[in-house]
């Protein structure tokens, strides 16, 4: 029987914004292929810690019990360890909620456990990755994402490209609090009622992304970047319209982006079947402006909410906490050490700080 080799292990891992589908036709063997941006926020943080019994409390607490219980199954885990979300990314609400929470539970319990299992492994046991590669590549290494889309061999779409996002740049994300996406058996059906995707819209949105958005970002040009994304928006929100209610799935985000629209933003749309919204902005002047324009014109009791975020260009990361029970002890709460593909053994003890 396995017995815990670490006082505690937190995990924190970045959400995401999924910027759209490129080749939903898949006639050459590959289907989907995806762009996205990893965020400096909102994360999922979850401690696991050795316990007398297994337990897990905090947000979205049954979804993390269940990918827990996956995980030591399948790794003949004991049931002596208590976890804790101590935050969660919202749940469906487009920004990866599901691949985070299911990669840090899985990551915490193996790192406590000393098992040597790689996120890649981890997303291929508790499903994830099964369209997109960007939530793994998000919690992998951070950064502006394109991925390869799947394959026939079931495992995780590659990435292919990657890069920083840019210092200066800055994501408006649009919430509605009152609603959530596409998820589950809904979003099953969704893909099983849709038409087929065109062979030729695919291979543009694929010369859009090659030819267009990929180079803007080498060259951080953030209108030309910000355009492409856009038209990559109105061709798969278009698609994806008659499963969700409208090109974007929020009408009162829709009324955002509109309105962002009109007053000549270029890069904007919803981040995978929303309902949350985004907008791209080369500062945090510009974008601090428009924050307070849309509180101002959708105040609090309109049921959205707007924050600034950054890119982030580093992954999830993993620390050894001290922990009393399923407590974490005060004062240790940095992030820690990066993870890595090739570097996901059980994390490295640090100076509490």
């Amino acid at each position: 029987m396995k017995t815990a080799t670490l006082p505690g292990v937190r995990v924190s891992a970045p959400a995401r914004v999924h910027l759209g589908f490129l080749d939903l036709e898949g006639g050459l063997g590959r289907r989907f292929g995806s762009l996205g941006i990893t965020l400096d926020g909102p994360c999922t943080r979850v401690v696991a810690a050795p316990a007398s019994h297994f337990g897990v409390t905090g947000p979205d607490a049954e979804r993390a019990r269940r990918y827990s219980g996956e995980v030591m199954s399948h790794f003949d885990l004991p049931e002596t360890v208590e976890l804790t979300i101590e935050e969660a990314i919202p749940a469906h609400s487009g920004l990866g909620s599901g691949t985070q929470l299911a990669l840090a539970t899985g990551t915490a319990l193996c790192q406590l456990f000393g098992v040597a299992a790689d996120p890649p492994m981890l997303a291929d046991l508790l499903d994830r990755g099964a369209r997109s590669g960007i939530g793994l590549g998000a919690f992998l290494q951070g950064g502006v994402l394109l991925d390869g889309g799947r394959g026939e061999d079931d495992a995780p779409p590659p990435i292919i490209s990657r890069f920083d996002v840019p210092a200066a740049w800055r994501v408006l994300l649009i919430y509605d609090t009152a609603a959530q996406g596409v998820h589950g058996e809904a979003e099953i059906e969704a893909f099983r009622a849709l038409p087929p995707f065109p062979a030729e819209e695919a291979a543009r949105l694929c010369r859009i992304a090659l030819m267009a958005a990929l180079p803007a970002l080498a060259e951080q040009e953030i209108d030309a970047f910000g355009a492409a994304v856009t038209e990559i928006q109105r061709s798969v929100g278009d698609y994806f319209a008659p499963a969700q209610g409208g090109r974007f799935a929020s009408p009162a985000v829709r009324e955002v982006l509109a309105w962002l629209e009109a007053e000549g933003i270029r890069g904007f749309g919803q981040s995978s079947w929303g309902p949350t919204g985004f907008a791209l902005f080369p500062s945090e002047a510009r974008a601090q402006r428009y924050l307070e324009a849309a509180q101002s014109t959708w105040p609090s009791g309109a049921g959205l909410k707007f924050e600034i975020r950054r890119g982030r260009n580093t992954g999830a990361t993993a620390a050894v906490v001290e922990t009393s029970g399923a407590k974490v002890s005060g004062g240790n709460k940095k992030d820690g050490a990066p993870l890595h593909p090739s570097h996901a053994q059980p994390a490295q003890a640090r100076e509490p700080v």
